[in-house]
């Protein structure tokens, strides 16, 4: 149905009007008044005509996540990135919002969303990234019981650089993409250094473990990654960043959030653990993987695992996987790196410090799992022997530990950049 209007310079003639008034009086002239008026208002958009939004939905963590909008029919959404802060914005024509405010809540990678109407009937949703972000996909997707349409969005942490390439290219194309534009994001790497993230394990209201004479994991680990820094910065051969550079608990994926957007090329996760039996000692080297190499680095992991549980937060088992072969390609590339790294630390380790035996093992630690981020997990040793503890808090013994993950780095370095890494 069509809206007719109307203006206020009508073309009707002044004796026409001036005849009716006469005949019915002020009450028929005062509704022509405000017929008048209402006709300077937009047409609204019809239910029949327009769409609604009915449902949003999030799943995901701070690397990854999975933004899905139910719609009664099919939308024609118009997205874009903008900067400071770093945000994805989707025009939704003629389409109306009807969802909870409480499904707005920001997790994971985003850290606000919000809506509100463009005119004309139309609606703009506007997901703020923690830090920046690409867009990995955004589809339009028939519902499976045919009812309706659903928005389905994917993004993932990135560096600075890759957001301001995705802004680049899309200043290139049209300043805006529309839905089903995918194609690959990974930002070609220009030349620039070798970039190591160092995490130090726990932290703020998880302690870890504790050793006999009450020294603490978290300021071990993180005591040990300041030093180790400052030998790698004193090369000046290398970039390099902590997780955490104080006394703060931090979320294990925002661990793996800082490593993907500072571009790792190296991510070591410190740590300091304690065992059942006293008289085991030395250090390990872990990677990641779906099923544990010992019951030891199986128990291990999961209580690494539970340090978000530590720190008050919910945790569910939602990161959305990424079905395709690209994804699958690069995580598989960078677990051979990872494990190439592991194997180069643990002959650097064995002649300067001791080892437990068997030191490469392997389990699922969530902290390893950035899918192109080469990543382990270093045990400096164990707080509940006596003699590691004494070590572990030695400057003499903790400076031949860092040297020796330093050549491990060096080899490394040059090893992935004669492959092309």
């Amino acid at each position: 149905m069509e809206a007719t209007r109307y203006d206020i310079g009508s073309n009707a003639p002044a004796g026409k009007v001036a005849g009716l008034c006469r005949r019915f009086g002020a009450a028929l002239m005062l509704l022509v008044f405000l017929a008048g008026l209402q006709c300077l208002l937009p047409a609204p958009v019809l239910a029949a005509d327009g769409l609604t939004a009915t449902e949003y939905k999030m799943a995901g963590d701070a690397t990854r996540m999975r933004i899905v909008l139910n719609f009664d029919g099919e939308p024609s959404p118009h997205w874009f990135l903008l900067r400071a802060p770093h945000r994805l914005v989707i025009d939704l024509p003629s389409t109306e919002m009807k969802i909870a405010t409480a499904d707005l809540k920001a997790r994971g990678l985003v850290a606000g969303v919000r809506y509100g109407k463009t005119g004309e009937g139309n609606s703009r949703l506007v997901i703020s990234g923690k830090g920046p972000f690409l867009v990995d996909r955004l589809d339009v997707l028939e519902n499976e019981d045919g009812a309706g349409h659903r928005l389905a969005v994917e993004i993932s942490a990135a560096s600075d650089r890759q957001f301001e390439e995705a802004l680049a290219e899309q200043a290139l194309t049209t300043a805006s993409t529309v839905a089903g534009d995918k194609g690959d994001r990974r930002a070609k790497t220009p030349l620039r250094r070798f970039t190591v993230v160092l995490d130090p394990g726990h932290g703020g209201v998880d302690g870890g473990a504790e050793g006999i004479s009450g020294t603490q994991e978290k300021e071990v680990t993180l005591a040990f990654a300041r030093e180790l820094k400052a030998k790698l910065d004193a090369t000046r051969k290398y970039d390099v960043m902590l997780t955490r550079d104080s006394d703060v608990f931090l979320r294990l994926d925002e661990r793996v959030r800082i490593a993907r957007q500072n571009e790792a090329d190296l991510f070591i996760s410190i740590h300091a653990d304690t065992i059942r039996l006293k008289g085991i000692r030395g250090a390990t080297v872990y990677t990641v993987s779906d099923k544990a190499s010992d019951a030891e680095a199986q128990a291990l992991a999961e209580r690494e695992n539970l340090a978000d549980q530590l720190g008050g937060i919910e945790v569910k088992v939602d990161s959305p996987e990424v079905a395709d072969i690209l994804f699958d390609l690069i995580r598989r590339e960078t677990h051979s790196f990872s494990m190439s790294f592991a194997n180069t630390l643990v002959g650097e380790l064995s002649t300067t410090v001791g080892l437990i035996n068997n030191p490469h093992r392997f389990a699922g630690f969530k902290v390893l799992r950035a899918p192109d981020v080469p990543s382990v997990l270093v045990e400096l040793g164990y707080l509940s022997n006596p003699e590691d503890e004494a070590q572990l808090i030695n400057p003499e013994w903790r400076d031949k530990a860092a040297s020796s993950i330093i050549n491990a780095i060096a080899a490394f370095a040059s090893a992935k950049a004669a492959a092309g890494g």
